[in-house]
Parts: structure tokens; sequence; C-alpha cells
């Protein structure tokens, strides 16, 4: 084995494997948590208010993700429906983690009496940093690539070589397609971190709705370069069907709300905590 070729397998504790992939994960949650509590107190929110909703989105969007993937790999699952709970094995869909995320942070803040929107304004800029970090968990799985390429290719890219080398996947060179979504994400994060504190500049909800537009428009490029997408039939890509529609369905919101007089600008000056 080439010495850059990474182990998805980090150490094992009595006698149990732990992955590269849960330990970036969690350690994504950790920092997003911290930095969307953080936040929440900018904006008048409490701290709680963002543990309490970790608690109940974190397993259902977990359930989410992995019932979105094996809908759309139902014919496998019908013949083997003891890997339906097999998590271990791969098979969570982001995109069945967020819609999952989102039911749950709507019922949680009509519980709560806090506005949608702005908790939703809240959680963006972290979710999608959470995304960027955790597809590097994919990286260290040798998953989540794209077509096959040559390695001057990759080269032309200026990629570091642990890159490269851990690209070379089924005896080809991959493209990166882990790499180039997650720099789409962080690009997003540093965007969205920008745009709220501008003053009186965006209105609640349009955080989420630039998060959401984001997003999706990339994920529907980088997804037609992806070997691994989820199909209906066999041209259709699933994640880029949604992708369009969620791009769409975003642009269309943001639009509609800017219009309406009685919704409030975000506003960060509601808390006790300094600016950042």
């Amino acid at each position: 084995m080439n010495l850059l070729t990474v182990n998805p397998t980090a150490f094992k504790l009595f006698g149990i494997e732990i992955q590269w992939y849960a330990i970036i994960i969690v350690s994504a949650i950790i920092l997003v948590s911290w930095l969307a509590s953080r936040e929440a107190v900018r904006v008048g929110l409490r701290e709680d208010d963002v543990v309490d909703l970790m608690l109940w989105a974190l397993p259902i969007a977990i359930v989410g993700a992995r019932l979105y993937y094996v809908i759309f790999e139902w014919e496998y699952y019908m013949q083997n429906p003891g890997e339906i709970l097999a998590i271990r094995n791969g098979g969570l869909a982001i995109y069945g983690g967020l819609i999952a995320g989102g039911i749950v942070v709507y019922f949680f803040t009509r519980h709560r009496f806090i506005s949608t929107w702005k908790f939703l304004d809240v959680a963006a800029p972290s979710v999608i940093l959470a995304q960027g970090i955790g597809r590097w968990g994919n990286f260290m799985n040798h998953e989540a690539f794209g077509k096959v390429v040559s390695l001057e290719f990759l080269e032309s890219l200026h990629l570091p070589n642990f890159i490269i080398e851990n690209m070379y996947i089924n005896g080809k060179y991959r493209q990166p397609t882990f790499l180039y979504e997650s720099v789409w994400n962080v690009l997003g994060f540093i965007l969205l971190i920008i745009l709220r504190r501008r003053p009186n500049f965006l209105k609640e909800g349009e955080l989420a709705l630039i998060y959401v537009a984001w997003y999706s428009f990339g994920r529907f490029f980088i997804e037609g370069m992806r070997t691994d997408s989820l199909m209906i039939g066999d041209v259709l890509r699933v994640s880029q069907l949604l992708s369009a529609l969620l791009f769409i369905g975003a642009i269309g919101l943001m639009i509609y709300r800017r219009k309406q007089a009685n919704i409030p600008f975000y506003d960060r000056t509601k808390g006790n905590l300094k600016k950042a």
C-alpha cells in the first residue's frame, strides 16, 4: 500500500474499529453547534435552544438520511432487508438528513414559540460548514468520487500528493468530487458570514434561503460528475433534480418575501454577546 493512502479506520478501542468518518462528523457537529449557539445568543435566542434542538435533530436527521438512501435503492434493500439498518456499511444521503432536520426545526420552533426563519438563519452557516467538513469523511472512506481522469489532470489542479494518491480508486484515478463540494461549501460559509454581518441588509429567512440556493446550485453540477448517484431510471439523478427544484424554490421565495413589508431584518443586536 502507498504510504500516502489513508486507512478509513483511525484506531481500535476495546476491539471496536473507530472510523475516521465518524471522528470527522462528530468533530464537525461539536464545532458547528458551538458556532450556532453563539450566534443564537447574538440574535436574542438562548444557547440551550440550539443544544436542545441538536438532541432531537441529530438522530432524526440520521434516520432521514438513511431512509432517503434506502428508498432510492429499494430494489437492492428489498432483496437484502437485513442491510437496511447497517449504516456502518455506508448509505447516508445528505439531502435526506437536511429534509428530516428541517422538519424537526419547524416543529421545535413552533413548540418553543421561536421564529422558524430566524432559527434557520442562525443554523444555515453552521450547517454548510458541517457539510464542507463532513465531505472529508468521504475522502477517508474513498467514496463520493467522480469519473475516471488522468494523473496529469489531477496534477494540473495543483492538489497535494496525498489527495492525488487517494483518488487512485479501483485501479484508476478519479475526479475528487468530495473536494469540489467541500470547497464550495466552505466558500458558502464565508459568504453567509459576510452577509449576516451587514446590518439591515437581509430579512429574516434570507440567510437560510441563500444557503439553500448556494448549496443546491453547486451540488447540481458536482453531482453530474459523480459515479455513485442515486438514480430514477437510468438517466435522472435524484440529487440533481432536487437541487434544481430547491434552487428555483429558494430564489422564488426570496423574491416573494423581500416584497413583504412585515418581515423584519435579521438583527444581531438583540443579544448580549459581542459581534464576530
